[in-house]
This record gives structure tokens, sequence and C-alpha cells, in this order.
């Protein structure tokens, strides 16, 4: 192993820097504030900062956000549509779902104008017969009507091209001869799976990021090069894998949520690796608290996702839930006296109160301060050189505190009793609401913020124990550098069990396998080993929704061997029966889709690597007064990363880093691992 490889993950506010040098198994973290409007800056600042020659990294693989802001805050390029005629109006109609579930009023404005929304003669049946071959004068003539309204992208939506894309692939030549870039999207190509609306919304959210996302990555690509960068650069997708640049601008609706699932990626091989198969991640950043499940060591992943009301977007996602918790949440009280944290957030700039760059408004991060949670003296992330306490702490009081008639202490303990409720609330969604015993579960908070709120969500949750990483300030751009490449394929299969053709499945069977592989392939990177795994969306007749299963599948120099009738019937009565308690004796089992997944195994680094080398016994640095619940407290404050292994800390104590703080309050003890983790758990005899 030779060379470094960087992950970088944008967020909201800061962007995170991960090296890992492959030569020594040796690793640095960097953090700098993310550059406004214009995202790229900050991240070449990160990585120039990081590394004095860039010319020696092999690997720069991104986790952005790009995508995801651009869809919630509807900042993609202007669209086109080009239909079969009658549905025109598939983007707006959705599932005839609503904003309120009880109210009677709501909108929604599809991210398609219905005006750029234009129809054109085209019919294929769900068997996949064409009745009506596509007019390709009118496909031309709505090309160049839409290109006169000013759209630089466009999606082409037909009626069952997942079953037939004949007519699609007719259109869209037709488009490419005269449409004046790349951006050219359809549906057959996005998803080939039955459903209309679903494939409808992705496509057309896919077209609508192109020229975004493209540009942006564009910019990053133009700026690594000028600064003498000549390895590859990768992209971070929504399920966990990695991919190419030139991939994720064909598909940038693969690059959702894109930097949050990184973090997921690398809190499952940290806890894994720790010894933990079950764990509930917490990945608090500036401007949001990301929370996903783990279980027995897997990832859970979703096939659909809605980014924000009436953005349905059908593609592979590991689930994550989002609330606006972050450091820069904004807390405020409502017309009727009650206090709230978010959505809105201050983020980078102008920042918290306590920053000085405008903001009066107090936020979550400024209660931390104010509490002597924060360091005034030592913030995270090199963009100032101290915190405004008095500042944070008029704004609390006015903004708080007046209005609910408290101290400005007791205000600031009230705003983050507020957010670690909304926080333990996303815990219990992602488990006990799904089955899950949170006390079989360690929760792994992350972010800059996380490990400040460990405590909180062991006692609001019951969760037994919190693993902080070792540097969770970047965990996310760590998962960048340690998740495989993977590519994802679905095809609607529309088929009974009984008499199901095993020849025409395993056909699809390989033909996802070997555009898989080829992909893998064209990347030009190394793999410790190369897999392809499958599984099928089933059901019995009559019901709508289905359960995946996976399928036993032989892979022999290349060759797929489909599975038999009978193994795939018995797959299906495994996972329904473990899903639903009992099978239905005589019902009709159905194949609707085939979902495909090739994976590149990169290479991953021995987290020991990371581990404190120090075996001097644990000392603070200094102590100071911390106010936890009704008083201060005198505190310990240790420097984490000097911290042997095998260290029991018990609270209240703070552990500083330069990416994080890490709080151990008062009745908790904390336990250096021998990765470098800090163990959270109840004291008095907790880590013994």
């Amino acid at each position: 192993m030779s060379g470094k490889m960087i992950g970088v993950d944008v967020g909201g506010t800061f962007t995170d820097i991960f090296v890992l040098d492959e030569s020594d198994g040796s690793a640095r973290v960097g953090k700098v504030p993310t550059s406004r409007p214009d995202q790229s800056s900050g991240f070449l600042q990160g990585i120039t900062e990081a590394v004095a020659d860039i010319g020696g990294v092999g690997v720069v693989v991104h986790g952005t956000t790009a995508g995801t802001n651009a869809l919630l805050e509807r900042k993609g390029a202007r669209t086109g549509v080009i239909c079969t005629e009658g549905l025109r109006d598939v983007l707006e109609m959705r599932r005839r779902d609503r904003p309120r579930t009880w109210g009677l009023r709501g909108n929604f404005e599809p991210v398609v104008d219905r005006r750029d929304r234009l129809e054109v003669p085209e019919r294929t049946l769900a068997d996949g017969t064409i009745r009506t071959p596509v007019d390709l004068d009118a496909v031309r003539a709505a090309a160049r009507q839409l290109q006169d309204r000013g759209c630089v992208a466009v999606a082409v939506l037909f009626a069952n091209a997942y079953a037939n894309p004949a007519n699609e692939a007719a259109a869209v030549a037709a488009l490419r001869e005269i449409w004046p870039n790349e951006h050219v999207s359809a549906s057959s190509e996005i998803l080939p799976e039955i459903r209309e609306y679903e494939r409808f919304s992705t496509t057309a959210l896919n077209a609508y990021l192109q020229p975004e996302v493209s540009g942006y990555l564009g910019r990053l690509g133009d700026a690594l090069d000028k600064a003498g960068f000549g390895g590859e650069f990768m992209i971070v997708q929504s399920n966990g894998g990695v991919m190419d640049v030139d991939t994720a601008c064909r598909f940038p609706i693969r690059t959702a949520l894109s930097g949050p699932a990184a973090g997921v990626i690398a809190a499952g091989y940290i806890a894994r690796s720790a010894g933990f198969d079950n764990v509930i991640t917490g990945d608090m950043g500036g401007t949001s608290f990301d929370v996903s499940l783990i279980a027995e060591g897997r990832s859970m992943l979703a096939p659909q996702t809605s980014i924000d009301f009436g953005m349905v977007v059908r593609t592979p996602m590991i689930e994550i839930t989002t609330i606006g918790a972050g450091g820069g949440s904004i807390a405020w009280v409502d017309r009727g006296g009650l206090l709230n944290i978010g959505p809105e957030s201050a983020g980078s700039d102008p920042g918290p109160v306590a920053y000085g760059l405008g903001n009066d408004r107090p936020t979550v991060t400024d209660a931390n301060v104010v509490l002597g949670r924060i360091d005034p003296e030592n913030p995270i992330g090199g963009k100032l050189s101290r915190l405004d306490v008095e500042a944070a702490a008029r704004a609390i009081d006015a903004h708080v505190g007046q209005p609910l008639g408290l101290d400005t202490l007791a205000a600031a303990e009230a705003i983050l009793r507020v957010a670690n409720s909304r926080m333990a609330g996303a815990l219990r969604l992602v488990s006990i609401e799904r089955g899950f015993d949170p006390k079989k579960f360690a929760f792994m908070p992350f972010g800059g913020g996380g490990a400040l709120h460990a405590g909180a969500m062991l006692a609001e949750v019951g969760i037994a124990r919190a693993i902080v990483p070792r540097y969770p300030g970047v965990t996310s751009a760590l998962g960048c550098v340690i998740a495989d490449m993977r590519q994802d394929f679905v095809q609607t299969i529309n088929a009974m069990l009984d008499g199901l053709d095993t020849g025409a499945l395993g056909a699809v069977m390989q033909d996802h396998h070997d555009r898989g592989m080829a992909m893998l392939e064209a990347a030009g990177t190394r793999f410790e080993a190369r897999e392809a795994r499958f599984e099928l969306d089933m059901a019995y007749v009559g019901q709508t929704h289905t359960v995946p299963v996976p399928i036993p599948v032989a892979v022999a120099e290349g060759k797929v061997h489909p599975p038999t009738q009978d193994e795939i019937g018995a797959a299906f009565d495994a996972v329904y029966r473990d899903t639903f308690g009992r099978l239905l004796p005589g019902g009709v089992r159905r194949i609707l889709n085939l979902r495909s997944a090739v994976t590149g195994l990169r290479p991953k680094f021995d987290l020991a690597t990371l581990a404190p080398t120090a075996t001097d016994p644990a000392r603070p640095k200094s102590t100071r007064k911390v106010h936890f619940g009704t008083g201060w407290q005198d505190t310990a404050i240790f420097d984490r990363l000097s911290l042997p292994v095998g260290t029991l800390i018990s609270g209240p104590a703070i552990l500083e880093q330069p990416d994080t703080t890490v709080l151990i309050e008062p009745g908790l003890v904390g336990r250096v691992d021998h990765l470098g983790n800090v163990i959270l758990e109840t004291g008095p005899e907790a880590g013994r």
C-alpha cells in the first residue's frame, strides 16, 4: 500500500477532512468552515491545509450535500419534461397524499412547472407491447419549445418504459441530437421499475439536479487538477458505496444524503471493530441531527425515501432520520409560550451568537457555551480564536429567558433539555417504534456536537452505553475513506413464482452482473474482492407491499447461475414468516422486481493504528466550573487524544480534542478501549 487517501465531508457548518497514509497506516484530521455559497473553495482549502503535497494523494472521496441542499432549497435547474399523452400531471397528482394528514388545506409545487411538462404521442402497454410508436417530430418540437423557455435539463417519462424502453430510447436519441448539453434523463435508465409516479418523480429530480451537481463536481475536479492532483476522485452514494464522478454526474439523485451515509458506514465499521454489532448512530453537526440503526453489523437500506413532501426518490438509501437539532439550530419561543429548537439553523455563517458574526438568536451551541461545556478560549474548527460567552448569554436571556420567566442559566438548561428530548425521540423512532430494544444497542455519537449529548441520550432512551469514536468530529470523512464501490440495479419482473422462467430471470441477473463488473473495472481502483448480491421484491397476489427476499446465487467464472423456483420459494417463506409471523396457505406468490448490487470491496485500514500510544497515567490539564441541572460543579478537563488505553474517568469530566468535545456527565464513567474509543457507561462500576 502506498500514497494517501483523503475523505472530505462537506457539512452545513464545517468541512471535515480525514487523511489516511496507506504506507504506514497513520491518519490525521482537519476541519475548516464550509464556504458559502460555493462549497468548492472550502473543500480545496481543507485538503491543502491537511496535506502539503496534493500530488502525493492517490484517492479523494467526497461525501456531498450539494444534491440534498438543492432539493430542500429548490435551487436545482429549470427542467422540462417530455411525457406520454395524458400523463402530464402525474408529478403533481402524486399518490393523492397531502402535506398535513388532518388538514383541509395544503399545496404542493413540483420541481417542474406544468407549462414545462409537454406531452407527445406514444404508448407502450404493461406487457411491453408498443401500441403507438413515439412521434419523434413531436419530441424534437417539444425539445425546442423547452429550450426556448429556458430549460437546461430534460426528463423523458413514458408510460410502462420499464417493460420496454424502445420508445424512450428512440426519443432520447432524437433529443440528444438537438439538446445543447448532456442533461437528459430517461426513466428507463434511471429507474426501470413498475409504478409510474415513483419512476417519474425520481427521474425528474435526477434531471433537476444534473446541472447543479455536475457543475459543482466539475468545479471541484478543476480545482484539484490545478492544485496538482492526479489521482482518483470519487463520490459517496446514498447507499453507502462510492462511485466515480462521471456516474455521479449522470445519476446525481444517488448523491442525496451522501454525507450522512458515509458517517453511518464509518460508525458501523468502528462499532464492529470495537466488538459491537448493534449500534444506533447520531450525527450532530451544525444544522441537523441524523440518526440511523445498524443491526447485527448491517446498515438498514430503504428502497425509497422522501427528501421533502412530494419529492419521492426511489433508489437504495441508508435509512437516516433527520431532525433540525444541530449545534447551530436556533432556539425560539412560539406564540403559545412553548420553547422550540430548529428547524432553522444559523449554519456556519453567521453561526451561533458566540461566534460574534452577526447572529443575535440563541442556538444549542450557545447554551453549551454558557453552561461551561464548551471552552470559549479553544473553539473547534479553527475559525475563531475565542467565543463570546457574554453575547450568547444575552441572546438566551432575551429570546428564551424573558419570554419564559427563567434566568439565563435555567433558560440555557431548558434549551438543552428540549434539544435532547427531540434527539431522544429520533432514537426511539429508529429503534423502539421499529421493534428493536434499545438496551441491546450502543449509541455512537459523532459530528462536532454529538459527544456533548451522549449522556443525555443514555438517560432518556435507556441505551446501555455510548461509543465515542477516536475522531467523532470527522467520522463522516472517515467513512468516505473506507466505503466500498457499489453499483445498484433494478428491473421489474412482474411474474408469478409458479411457472417462472428462471432462464429469463438469469439473463437479467447476468446483465446486471456484467454491467456492474464493467463499471468496477472502468474505475481503475484496486479491490480486495468483488461480489454481486441479488434480491427479489415479492408478495402474495393481492398484496400491495412487498418484502425484500435475498436469493441464493452462484457466480462462477463470471457466469451467474440463477436459483430454482423451489429455492426462491423457500427464501420467500423464510423472510415472510420472519416479518409477519405466519404464511398464507394457498397464497399465490408473485415476483415484482429484481434488485442487484455489485460491490468492489476496497482495502480497509486497521483502526488500531489510531489508538493512543501514550502510557503515562491520565491527568487533567485543568479544571473549570460546568453547570449541571441546578448548580455549578468543578469539572476536570482532559486532553482526550493523550489518554492511554484502559483509562477510566468518572464524571463530571470533559475530554477536549480539536474536532469535538466529549462530556462525561455526573454518574457516568468513560473508558478508553484498545482502539482509542471512549466507552461511556453508568458508574461507579461501569467499565470494570
